[in-house]
C-alpha cells in the first residue's frame, strides 16, 4: 500500500464519515499513538468536520496511555503500549474523555525497529460506541509513512462498518 493510496483512501472514508455522523447526530474522538494526531487531522479536512469531531489525545508516550486516556497502568507494565487491549481501553478512554459517541484508540509499532516483542507495521484499532467494543489487529507492509497512514485508514473503515 502506497503512502498516497492510503491518504486517499482516508480521505474518502472521512469524508463519509463526516457526512453520516453529521446525520445520525452522533460525534468521535480519537486517541492516537502512532498516528499522533493524524485520525484527527484527515476528519478536521472534511467541510463540517467540527459537528462531529469532539477531540483527541495523542498520547505517544506510554505513560500518558494512563495518564490521558485511563489504559489500566496494571495492563501497560505487563504487556506494554502495543497491545489489543491497549487499544480497547484507548477508545473507550477517549470516549469517555471527551463525552463522545464513538472512541477510537490506535497504537502500534510504526518501525523500524520492533517494540513490546511486535514487528513493525503491527496495529491495533479499537472502537467504542453505542453497545459496541471492538479491535482489529493490522498488519501493515511499507515504511514509517505507510504503517501510519494505513493505520488512519484502517482506524476509520473500522468506525464505517460499524456505522454502515
Amino acid at each position: 500500500m502506497s503512502t498516497v493510496g492510503a491518504v486517499d483512501g482516508a480521505a474518502d472514508q472521512a469524508a463519509w464519515l463526516v457526512g453520516e455522523l453529521t446525520r445520525r447526530g452522533q460525534t468521535v474522538a480519537a486517541a492516537e499513538s502512532l498516528t499522533a494526531g493524524l485520525v484527527c487531522a484527515t476528519l478536521t479536512e472534511v467541510p463540517g468536520a467540527s459537528a462531529v469531531l469532539r477531540g483527541g489525545l495523542v498520547v505517544y508516550a506510554t505513560d500518558l496511555k494512563h495518564v490521558l486516556a485511563g489504559v489500566s497502568h496494571e495492563l501497560l507494565a505487563e504487556h506494554g503500549a502495543v497491545h489489543p487491549e491497549v487499544a480497547a481501553q484507548l477508545a473507550e478512554g477517549v470516549r469517555r474523555r471527551c463525552s463522545s459517541d464513538w472512541g477510537l484508540g490506535l497504537t502500534g509499532v510504526a518501525g523500524p525497529d520492533p517494540q513490546d516483542g511486535k514487528l513493525p507495521g503491527t496495529v491495533y484499532v479499537g472502537l467504542a460506541g453505542p453497545d459496541t467494543r471492538v479491535v482489529r489487529t493490522l498488519t501493515l507492509p511499507g515504511g514509517r509513512g505507510e504503517v501510519r497512514a494505513g493505520a488512519v485508514a484502517g482506524a476509520l473503515e473500522l468506525l464505517r462498518e460499524h456505522l454502515g
